[in-house]
């Protein structure tokens, strides 16, 4: 299998908190690119350009093959590394975390800025969610009218997706399933439709499923 599951998070978030009359702000984001993780950055600090800090990191890659991280003047090793060792200690990947600050007036001291940074990027995580993006394979497969109960029936306890189906001449259905699951799902459906099937495959590519789904 030429794809790897990976965690990351599932969608755009935030949640924020005050310490000591400082005001954190949390924010994280999935983003599939360097390109897309710069790009939220840019966003976080125009839209928070009156904030004292925004502090980030990201890692991109299914390996976690790129890590970046700023203090954006905090003491060094105070916000961003907090930051990015909260995304490793998640096991999450292709997304970017901003942690802003609002300064209260009062110091935290280095340990104190570890320690909210650590929060606010957990808030943030949390605030959008982990789930597992697994290579998924789509389907087309065409049926006759006579097999669509049968096979209707034959899909609700398999582990795949009918994203649609399509009533021409025949019933087209388009299905994602795990590669994972593919094999053993592709055994199935050829004993449920005696051979009468044969399911098209035509792309392979990152899904999110849900916790269920895993096995």
């Amino acid at each position: 299998m030429s794809l790897k599951p990976y965690k990351t998070l599932m969608k755009p978030a935030e949640d924020e908190f005050i310490i000591n009359k400082s005001r954190f702000i949390g924010h994280g984001r999935p983003c599939e690119t360097e390109a897309e993780a710069l790009e939220f950055l840019s966003e976080m600090r125009s839209k928070y350009k009156d904030a004292t800090h925004n502090c980030y990191a990201y890692i991109i890659g299914p390996n976690m093959g790129v890590m970046r991280y700023s203090d954006d003047g905090e003491p060094g090793g105070t916000a961003g590394l907090p930051i990015i060792e909260v995304l490793k200690a998640r096991g999450v990947t292709n997304c970017a975390v901003v942690v802003t600050r609002y300064f209260g007036g009062v110091l935290l001291g280095a340990g104190g800025l570890v320690r909210a940074y650590s929060q606010g990027a957990a808030a943030a995580v949390n605030a959008c969610g982990v789930g597992v993006m697994h290579p998924t394979a789509r389907y087309l497969m065409e049926i006759g009218y006579p097999l669509v109960n049968r096979m209707d029936y034959f899909l609700k306890d398999q582990p795949v997706i009918v994203e649609d189906r399509a009533f021409t001449d025949v019933v087209t259905y388009t299905l994602i399933v795990r590669c994972a699951d593919e094999e053993a799902f592709l055994r199935r459906l050829s004993d449920a439709a005696e051979g009468a099937v044969e399911p098209l495959r035509y792309e392979e590519l990152y899904l999110p499923w849900p916790e269920e789904a895993e096995a």
